[in-house]
């Protein structure tokens, strides 16, 4: 792909000039804490430390249990051979120009280091979604800002995607539609999962955990897809985190309260299905961009400063291996056969932070 870096810009000055299916649980699959299963290790390169976050930084291929890379459980430990790269951003809606240069430095790094995909990781339009599959925030905070790219996007959905308290249900089918109008926009069903070579990745759908909406489906979705899984790392992502050092914090504690406005019940479907289920969760709703310390078996990522940025808040202390509050930018991962690389990078395509995970 040549990167036309003057066709990007003019999109740029036009956009910021003009402003400010399947049913749930479908799979195009093509193929806790303790354990017995085998460790983790882990590599980690600080490149920047542009960060107000509490870090922890580990040493080169430390053991999981000293290093946040994680014991995983009854997860699979010999996976079969091939090559995945993709990038993961999130809460980029908004049609800005962070968005637009996000969307260029993707572009730019892929060209260099290459790219299948993306995980799109919810709130993809601010501030309450799409009425239609035709609305023009598809075009403005979608498709322009994302024209240099030419890979397809895994999208997940978050709260505000689902109107003004992310509980409007049906504007999750205007979404879906537009997978059939788009080439570059993936979105099947609420929560899915699909194949690349030897990596199994889950989309969720947090929103209706934050809700108890059907939650047992979702559950049953899981449990099932999984229990299909081999020779498989297994990616899980989604819009809301189990841990967090931002403004909306950790699972259970949301905002500092309890009950179910603190996200209780996202934070037992995570501890029952997805700590030690998954080698690693990548979501946003933060924004801003955390590699965390794993507590339950499984690696926790939050890459949500794909167009504004909040500050870290600390609430929870959560031991963090690293984190930016300072600039917008996304993940970049590579899978090479039981090598699991990423690399942060922030909105003007500097590396900040590398860490490596080997089964």
């Amino acid at each position: 792909m040549h990167l036309r870096t003057t066709v990007a810009l003019s999109l740029v000055a036009s956009i910021v000039a003009c402003s400010d299916s399947p049913p749930a649980g479908t799979s195009s699959a093509d193929t806790s804490s303790s354990s017995s299963g085998s460790s983790l290790t882990s590599t980690t390169t600080a490149t920047t430390t542009q960060t107000s976050a509490t870090t922890t930084s580990p040493s080169s291929t430390e053991s999981a249990d000293s290093s946040g890379a994680s014991s995983t459980g009854g997860l699979p430990t010999d996976v079969g051979k091939g090559e995945v790269r993709f990038v993961a951003l999130g809460d980029a809606g908004e049609g800005n120009e962070a968005q637009i240069a996000v969307g260029i430095t993707i572009a730019s790094v892929c060209e260099e280091r290459g790219c299948d995909f993306a995980l799109y990781l919810g709130d993809n339009f601010y501030d309450t979604g799409v009425d239609s599959a035709m609305d023009a925030q598809f075009e403005q905070k979608f498709e322009v800002p994302y024209a240099p790219i030419d890979f397809p996007f895994y999208v997940t959905l978050g709260n505000h995607d689902y109107g003004l308290l992310g509980n409007e249900w049906t504007k999750s089918a205007y979404q879906i539609e537009y997978s059939t109008i788009s080439d570059k926009w993936t979105l099947p069903s609420e929560y899915y999962s699909f194949q690349q070579e030897h990596v199994h990745f889950v989309s969720l759908d947090t929103s209706q955990l934050f809700w108890n909406h059907e939650i047992d489906a979702q559950r049953a979705f899981v449990a099932q897809d999984l229990a299909t899984v081999e020779d498989s790392w297994v990616i899980m992502f989604g819009h809301h985190p189990y841990l967090s050092n931002g403004t909306h914090g950790n699972a259970g504690s949301y905002e500092g309260l309890g009950g179910i406005i603190g996200g209780a019940t996202v934070q037992e479907f995570f501890e029952e299905e997805i700590c030690g289920q998954a080698h690693v969760y990548i979501c946003g709703h933060d924004h801003n961009r955390q590699w965390l310390v794993s507590q339950c078996g499984t690696e926790f990522i939050v890459s949500g400063g794909g167009a504004k940025l909040t500050e870290f808040v600390n609430r929870d202390d959560n031991p963090t291996l690293w984190g930016d509050d300072q600039s917008e930018g996304f993940l970049w991962v590579e899978i090479i056969d039981n090598t699991f690389t990423g690399v942060f990078f922030d909105r003007d395509g500097n590396p900040q932070y590398e860490r490596t995970l080997e089964l």
